[in-house]
């Protein structure tokens, strides 16, 4: 399916489209700008429908059972938006700018292809939101396996507020179709890519010399306990965080750090995390899942044997978990679905280490004695880390927040310089 002109089209449409495309997003540039406030409006108000549970059947139809629709209420709020706005751009956002000579204007980049990625429902709404809020026009490419949840967001959008037709056109295109994929990016300013390595190579090979390239890589997360606050309750939040995120976000632990050297210490560990895993993973949605995701920690283990990397490893294998302690101090992806990595990272090898994935960090779920927190945030934080959270929280949102240490906005904007 397609999203143009405010209609969702059949795929037969695309090249129609696609030979227009041109054109129309010309006129769209050369006619009245679109500001944060009809955005803003738009999506406070269909927010709000959402909440009231007006789309309930349409959310059950996309959403994967178990999906945390209220999460979702406060990001969609006019207070939320408006502090989005400030904390990245200033508290007077997209105003022009008066200097001696020259007014600074402050307008969007123009056009742009977001190829947005699968690992969470809704992600590619947010990336063309976020492209609204500063004003451009948006060509996207769903991902495999989006379903139709962006497709009928993007029409629920425009139904609440037409005057955002022109600036939202969305194709479900296989990247395999290179023709179509060049054609969108010959009409982009800034290409926004999400996604792995293999992702942002093909973005810089479609983005021609006068395109900006806007990535958002894969990122690692983890977590690092040097003793605890509330230990029973630190222990069930990460377990609950690990299990309920699958580990498939950016910012899902993958491997659980211990600040110590003594592998009595670690096994230990493992072997009392384990049951507030299988605690969690008992409340996981879905028949079958926890046998899934326990065979998937035994694989890797098994195929980890085979290549003959797994010596000195143990697995701890729980009822749909595992928890599989490793004798290395690198961060890595874990098997994921609830199978965890612990490795033994003492403090004063923390840098070091973590810098060995510089570019690549993202969020740590620090536990902690309280006395202990404010020095190990700052050295986690001096060691690249963006995200320093409590356990349960690695995954959540809040108002304000940085994108893998960056405000977005501030990159898909430009500045013009107006001689007076």
């Amino acid at each position: 399916m397609i999203f143009a002109n405010g209609k969702l089209l059949p795929d037969s449409e695309r090249k129609t489209v696609l030979a227009g495309l041109e054109a129309q997003l010309n006129a769209s540039r050369t006619a009245t700008p679109l500001e944060a406030e009809t955005v803003i409006r738009a999506v406070d108000a269909l927010g709000r429908r959402l909440e009231a549970g007006e789309f309930a059947p349409l959310l059950a139809r996309f959403l994967p059972a178990g999906t945390a629709v209220d999460e979702l209420f406060p990001l969609l709020r006019r207070e939320t938006l408006e502090a989005k706005l400030s904390a990245e751009l200033g508290p007077t956002p997209l105003h022009p700018r008066d200097f001696s000579k020259t007014t600074a204007h402050v307008l969007p980049l123009g056009v742009l292809f977001h190829i947005a990625p699968g690992n969470m429902p809704g992600l590619p709404v947010y990336t063309v939101l976020e492209g609204l809020l500063t004003g451009n026009l948006n060509l996207v490419k769903l991902p495999h396996g989006d379903k139709g949840l962006s497709l009928a967001a993007f029409h629920l959008l425009v139904e609440q507020e037409p005057r955002l037709a022109p600036f939202i056109y969305a194709f479900d295109l296989p990247s395999n179709q290179q023709e179509d994929m060049r054609a969108l990016a010959a009409l982009a300013d800034g290409l926004v890519v999400w996604g792995g390595d293999g992702a942002i190579g093909a973005a810089r090979a479609l983005a021609g010399p006068g395109c900006k390239l806007i990535e958002w890589g894969h990122r690692l997360s983890f977590a690092y306990i040097s003793g605890y606050g509330d230990k029973e309750a630190e222990m069930s939040a990460l377990a609950a965080h690990i299990v309920e995120t699958g580990q498939r976000l950016c910012s899902s632990c993958q491997v659980i750090f211990l600040d110590t050297e003594d592998r009595e210490e670690g096994a230990a560990f493992c072997r009392e995390f384990l049951p507030c895993l299988e605690r969690a993973a008992a409340k996981r949605p879905g028949a079958g899942a926890g046998a899934s995701a326990s065979l998937s920690g035994h694989t890797a283990l098994l195929e980890r044997i085979v290549d003959g990397r797994a010596e000195g490893e143990a697995l701890f294998r729980g009822r749909g978990c595992s928890v599989i302690f490793r004798p290395d101090r690198e961060l890595e992806l874990s098997p994921m679905e609830g199978n965890v990595l612990v490795k033994l990272l003492p403090r004063q090898e923390l840098l070091s280490t973590l810098r060995r994935q510089k570019g690549r960090l993202q969020t740590v779920g620090l536990i902690c004695a309280p006395e202990k927190r404010e020095a190990l945030a700052s050295l986690l934080a001096r060691a690249g880390l963006t995200h320093v959270t409590r356990a349960g929280s690695m995954s959540a949102s809040f108002p304000g927040e940085a994108h893998d240490g960056e405000y977005p906005l501030r990159r898909y904007l430009r500045v013009a310089d107006v001689e007076r």
